[in-house]
């Protein structure tokens, strides 16, 4: 159990890393217009963000 939650951490990471890494201005805009929204609004991004990887998770477990 401890060694699949540290494997998708470190997928996790790997992947965040990547989008500063393959598009570093692009990410800066990203984070620049996203500190512009309502906390409201970032709230709903981040449930919408965790409803698909949960989506995402139960279609890959099965």
């Amino acid at each position: 159990m401890m060694a699949e939650i540290l494997t998708a951490f470190a997928l996790f990471l790997v992947i965040e890393g990547m989008i500063p890494f393959v598009g570093p201005r692009l990410y800066r805009q990203i984070v620049a217009q996203m500190s512009e929204l309502s906390d409201n609004h970032l709230r709903v991004v981040g449930l919408v963000t965790m409803i698909a990887g949960l989506g995402l998770l139960f279609l890959a477990r099965g």
